[in-house]
């Protein structure tokens, strides 16, 4: 057990470490050169690198910016909503503001194709958020922020609240960069979500099928034995023969769906096999629950 604990928490720590990485790559080497505004902390400051930079050289660098402004969201939060809140966040933190630190910024290798650096920056940045979400993390920023205002005003979502806030991001990028960028990176902003929820569903995601057969019992046996998947009989009734019959339900990964369907085939050609998605699966053989 203590192994198996190590190894959850070792696969944890590469997927925050990783995708902070992508999400690093995706503000320093597309959003803050292409002057694109996707909201949350991180967004504001390539809105406040570029105000500094009138005054200082270079402005002040975002990797500074995302740490000064969490570190009062972190306080907060662990006075309104307790240390355990944190606790998940917390690293994901640290580890997005090195690697804003550490990965080059202000490099345009993208020209002026906003259409592209929306794209790629959204792919990017998508890969990132939905690695450290699979790792049951956040960044805290604007996040963090919506859940501590909803501790005031519990009427209005996270969501809901969320969506205010990164407005308020976008609309200063618009005053500060002009409409066309912004719209550009509403289009980052979609793709991101996209991308990051199928990472999520990816991870996920299997199929269950329902087995009608007179032969449930030899096709039982042979998920048991050739797929190593636990089946259950459902007692059912034929309501065209009024005759009592096991209904056979099995969850596999996507990847066995296949076999599956061609196992059952060869013990009962005429069985009848109902295939559908398992948005998500906890258990022995699937994604563990957490120690």
């Amino acid at each position: 057990m203590e192994m198996h604990v190590y190894k959850n928490k070792f696969t944890h720590y590469i997927l925050i470490i990783v995708g902070t990485i992508l999400m690093a790559v995706s503000v320093n080497l597309v959003y803050e050169p292409m002057e694109m505004v996707t909201g949350g902390l991180s967004g504001l400051a390539i809105v406040i690198k570029k105000l500094t930079g009138l005054v200082i050289e270079d402005g002040i660098p975002i990797w500074i910016t995302n740490l000064a402004l969490n570190v009062p969201l972190f306080i907060a939060a662990i006075l309104v909503r307790g240390k355990t809140f944190v606790k998940h966040a917390f690293l994901a933190e640290i580890s997005f503001t090195l690697a804003l630190a550490l990965v080059p910024s202000g490099i345009n290798f993208l020209g002026d194709d906003y259409l592209l650096a929306a794209v790629f920056g959204g792919v990017i940045g998508g890969v990132g958020i939905g690695l450290v979400f699979a790792a049951n993390a956040s960044t805290g920023g604007t996040d963090m922020l919506a859940m501590i205002i909803h501790k005031f005003i519990p009427y209005h979502t996270v969501p809901r609240i969320l969506i205010v806030i990164d407005a308020v991001v976008v609309t200063i990028g618009i005053i500060s960069f002009g409409i066309t960028k912004a719209l550009y990176a509403i289009i980052a902003v979609y793709i991101t979500a996209k991308i990051s929820d199928s990472i999520l569903e990816g991870l996920k995601f299997a199929k269950m099928a329902y087995i009608i057969s007179e032969h449930y019992e030899k096709i039982a046996e042979r998920i048991i034995a050739d797929l190593d998947r636990g089946v259950t009989g459902i007692s059912a009734t034929g309501m065209y023969s009024n005759k009592e019959k096991k209904m056979l339900f099995c969850v596999v990964s996507k990847k066995e769906i296949v076999e599956l369907k061609e196992l059952v085939a060869e013990v009962d050609p005429r069985a009848f096999i109902i295939v559908s998605d398992a948005r998500e699966v906890m258990g022995e053989g699937f994604r563990e629950y957490r120690q």
